[in-house]
């Protein structure tokens, strides 16, 4: 009989069940309370009067996990003396999606050789995120492929869906279950509908085709996610994060009948024109904004790491610089102590 199934097929490898994963690395129940508990105030962040500003902040990707490690170790000590007007959320990338082909990050690479033992990766991700948690840092990850939440979600306070994505009806669908808030970036060439759309889309009942925790293939029904909001990252035809750009974007949630007062600005990608030591400016010009009495700004996202830059990647793993991006640059952790510093005194005409 002619074979007309799984011609490009070369192999198929089965992993572990989400439950197997889950049940291996559980949450205790001193962590679920603190993941519970950040989704709360992340939801008054967004929607109510609470007037902390929304830090996620972290390498662009978690590659060599003991560099994780020590950077998240400074950043658990320096959060809690910005704590009442910063929350500060890590950056706990597993995910990275590619325009062509390259890393595809440590779940689905987790050797950096090629391998692609996602199964050693989906393990290390839950016991990172654990890690990170355990030090009283709340956890923030861009969600990619679809099955990925099933492992993972139970250990994230914040999740994205990036430029390339907004417009996936699947991550619309899977965002409408995942129980973290959410933001969906802006598109690559800059405008706002897609994000638009997706916020409208995932805040209402879904059903579609997903996995249960048993690995089963399964109808999945969602009553939706209420607290999506629009991360803007610039696009092809520059930045977005101007004062007029950041009233375009309030009159355009107020159109579409969404809060006009949660808007993140990624002050990495095209906001910064890709060049990462830009990234402080960006904050400073909201600061600026927000001195002038702007109340829907309420957070921003940088790339930081150990050191800064990147490294060119794929190379022998004894070659990689310590504390080095191999996707994204990074700003450095003396200029993110410094900035982080410089936004808690720039914060001030929020709370007076």
């Amino acid at each position: 009989m002619q074979t007309t199934t799984d011609l490009n097929v070369t192999e198929t490898r089965p992993l572990p069940t989400p439950a197997e994963l889950i049940t291996e690395t559980p949450a205790s129940d001193a962590l679920a309370r603190f993941v519970a508990q950040t989704r709360h105030d992340l939801h008054r962040i967004l929607f109510t009067d609470d007037r902390r500003f929304l830090l996620v902040i972290g390498p662009c990707s978690i590659h060599d996990l003991e560099a994780g490690r020590d950077y998240a170790r400074r950043l658990a000590a320096l959060a809690p003396k910005v704590a009442d007007r910063i929350m500060i959320i890590m950056r706990v990338y597993f995910e990275k999606p590619r325009t062509t082909v390259g890393w595809k990050g440590l779940i689905m690479d987790p050797h950096l050789d090629g391998s692609h033992d996602i199964e050693a990766g989906l393990r290390s991700a839950r016991a990172f995120l654990r890690e990170v948690l355990e030090l009283g840092l709340p956890t923030a990850t861009e969600l990619l492929d679809p099955i990925t939440p099933q492992y993972i979600a139970d250990l994230v306070c914040w999740a994205a869906i990036g430029a390339r994505t907004t417009e996936s009806q699947t991550h619309r669908q899977m965002a409408s279950g995942l129980s973290m808030p959410l933001g969906f970036k802006n598109g690559t060439d800059g405008t706002l509908r897609a994000a638009i759309n997706a916020i409208l889309a995932a805040a209402q009942p879904q059903t579609f085709l997903g996995i249960n925790r048993s690995g089963a293939a399964s109808a999945v029904r969602t009553r939706g996610n209420p607290d999506c909001h629009l991360v803007l990252r610039g696009g092809s035809a520059g930045p977005n994060y101007s004062p007029e750009h950041i009233a375009s974007a309030e009159a355009t949630l107020a159109k579409a009948g969404l809060p006009p007062t949660a808007i993140l600005v990624d002050c990495s990608h095209d906001n910064s024109a890709k060049k990462p030591q830009l990234q402080p400016e960006v904050l400073r010009a909201l600061l600026a904004q927000i001195a002038s009495g702007n109340r829907s700004i309420m957070g921003a996202m940088i790339e930081s790491n150990l050191e800064a830059g990147s490294q060119p990647f794929p190379q022998p793993k004894d070659k990689l610089r310590y504390g080095v991006s191999i996707t994204d640059g990074c700003i450095d952790w003396a200029t993110t102590e410094a900035l982080i510093h410089e936004l808690y005194e720039g914060l001030a005409p929020r709370f007076s």
